[in-house]
């Protein structure tokens, strides 16, 4: 192939099984065909990768020099000839018109870094439903399009989800590619570019077809495991708003005292405790006084992470606050 791509999907892949062959093909067959399709053995001891047809030169398959989808991810970046970076998972299945529409977005926006996706989250198979948990998630992923509205909820949860990830290739080169942390790779991406000031948002139309399975690495390796996220939010929460300004973190309970433990670890000091349950208020929690909701003008001009994952909440919360003057963003976030 001569023809400079103008996108490089990257694909690592670990045994990739019976669905390896139609990821692949939902790629190939894309509208916009000017791609380079980098699939990156990470290791793989089935036979999906050899039973994939070689016939189209736009496929290259590569060995990660080393284990892991950092390594392998990093490898077919390195290898990649594209302006735009895409991703891709072995168990997933994009729309035809998923890359023509994402870069259709980024050149209609050139403000923006990184291009995500809404998504169909999906069982094990077609027409089988998500677990419930993952039913929510989509409704939260797919409600976050624009930069301001990513940018105002990236300490919640992962809000690109990195199977339908687009970067332009200066992003990569100015934050760096992928880190090997004890926390999801793809957060810690989206958190880097966050604070270096990188827009992320999504077009409109569900270009992919996330599968949720057993055996999905989220769901067996311990750096997507509940915590993690807490100290990757940890760790950028003290960067972005531990310059010197009192902090104070909404909700006395495990999500709360969770964050405020990792806080410390990076010698960012929470004040205090809001909670609305009585049987807390007025007592203490990791050694820091637990208020009502009701004394929080006494407290100053405090900046507020809410830490409660309660279904409902969050829109409690945010009514509340706005209510009295805070600014989302300037003078509180949702970090859970």
């Amino acid at each position: 192939m001569n023809t400079v791509p103008d996108v490089s999907v990257i694909l690592p892949v670990h045994n990739g099984g019976e669905w390896l062959a139609a990821a692949v093909a939902s790629i190939l067959d894309q509208r916009h065909a000017n791609l380079e399709l980098l699939l990156i053995d990470d290791h793989s001891t089935d036979a999906a990768i050899a039973g994939l047809a070689r016939d189209d030169p736009r496929l290259r398959v590569l060995r990660s020099p080393a284990r892991g989808i950092v390594a392998a991810l990093n490898h077919g970046i390195a290898q990649a000839r594209g302006r735009f970076i895409a991703r891709m998972d072995a168990d997933d299945i994009s729309e035809p018109a998923r890359l023509a529409c994402q870069l259709d977005y980024l050149r209609r926006h050139p403000e923006v870094g990184i291009c995500g996706a809404r998504v169909h989250i999906f069982g094990g198979e077609p027409g089988v439903a998500a677990a419930e948990g993952y039913r929510v998630y989509e409704d939260w992923i797919n409600a976050l399009t624009r930069p301001a509205d990513i940018a105002r909820e990236i300490y919640i949860e992962s809000p690109i989800p990195h199977p339908t990830a687009m970067l332009r290739r200066e992003v990569l080169e100015q934050i760096g590619a992928y880190r090997d942390c004890s926390w999801a790779e793809d957060y810690d991406l989206w958190l880097r570019a966050h604070l270096a000031g990188i827009r992320m948002g999504k077009p409109e139309p569900v270009l992919l077809h996330w599968r949720d399975h057993d055996g999905r690495l989220s769901r067996r390796s311990e750096r997507y495991a509940r915590r993690r996220f807490t100290a990757a939010r940890a760790c950028y929460l003290a960067q972005q708003y531990g310059d010197g300004r009192e902090l104070v973190i909404w909700g006395a309970g495990e999500n709360g005292k969770r964050l405020c433990d990792a806080l410390v670890g990076h010698s960012v000091y929470p004040r205090a405790f809001i909670d609305v349950n009585p049987r807390l208020v007025g007592g203490r929690k990791r050694g820091l006084p637990v208020v009502g909701m009701e004394d929080l003008a006494g407290l100053g001009q405090v900046f507020i992470l809410v830490a409660v994952a309660r279904r409902g909440a969050r829109e409690e919360i945010r009514a509340f606050l706005l209510a009295r003057g805070r600014r989302e963003g300037e003078d509180f976030i949702f970090a859970a």
